[in-house]
């Protein structure tokens, strides 16, 4: 399975949320921060374990960065 996470640089840290998952959202005053938050509650809400993620950086736009958050979930 694969899911986007966006990053958005903003005046005061970072968010980040993956669209696809409703309410999955996290801030953080930096960005490794933000997404090791992001991937601890994708892993709550996926009911799996964060380890078994590979995130890759997919592009920047401005302060606007994705990611793919990359994993196999099995049933």
């Amino acid at each position: 399975m694969i899911l986007d996470i966006v990053v958005t640089k903003t005046n005061d840290g970072f968010t980040a949320e993956i669209p696809s998952l409703s309410g999955c959202e996290s801030w953080a005053h930096d960005e490794d921060t933000v997404l090791s938050k992001i991937l601890e509650l994708a892993a709550f809400y996926l009911k799996t374990d964060a380890k078994k993620f590979k995130l890759d950086k997919s592009r920047k736009v401005k302060d606007h960065s994705v990611y793919k958050l990359v994993f196999y979930k099995s049933a």
